[in-house]
Parts: structure tokens; sequence; C-alpha cells
């Protein structure tokens, strides 16, 4: 899949993957996405984080903050790695989307 043109949503819902596909809906796969090992593990941990914190009705807005700098962080790394590719962050906690900006070449 690294080679074709994904429009993603990364987020971090209690259900899912870290990863999904804007169109046609439901979660991706980590592997099948063509991305790094190591961004892979990255989401994986902050998706547990972020997860951890849903059950904490996002008590607390410094951690929502940090997680959600992390996930924009990781959406562009995503760009980077897929170039071509679209990609969003949604804020479970804040219920936004926030759209990431193509890397200046």
């Amino acid at each position: 899949m690294g080679a074709c043109v994904l429009y993603l949503v990364l987020d971090g819902m209690v259900s899912g993957t870290g990863v999904r596909d804007a169109f046609e809906g439901g979660y991706l796969s980590l592997s099948s996405l063509g991305i790094s090992a190591n961004l892979q593990e990255r989401i994986s941990t902050w998706l547990s984080e972020y997860q951890a914190l849903h059950f904490t009705s996002f008590s607390n807005a410094d951690e929502v903050a940090r997680l959600d700098e992390e996930g924009v962080a990781m959406g562009r790394q995503i760009l980077a790695e897929l170039p071509g590719s679209k990609v969003e962050y949604f804020s479970a906690a804040k219920m936004i989307k926030i759209p990431i900006p193509k890397p200046m070449t």
C-alpha cells in the first residue's frame, strides 16, 4: 500500500487502530500502510495512552494537549513516509478535526 495515495485520519478512538481510511471507512492495520516499523510502534504506544485518557473522561487537559500535539506530529511523519497522501488528525478529546498540511518542498 505504500505507493498508493491514501486519505487517512489519525485518531485515538477506543475501538480503533489509530489510523482509518477517510473514504472507505474503517480502521486500517498499521502494518498494511507501508509506514516504518518505528512509526507503527509510536502510533500504538500513543493510542494506548490516548485510550487510557479516554477512561478518565479526558480530565487532564495538559495530557490531552500533549497527546494531540504528538498525534499531529505523527500525522506529519505519515505524510513524509507516504508522499501524495492526505492526512487529518481527529482529537477525540476535543471532537475536532485538524488538517495536517503537506510539507513544504
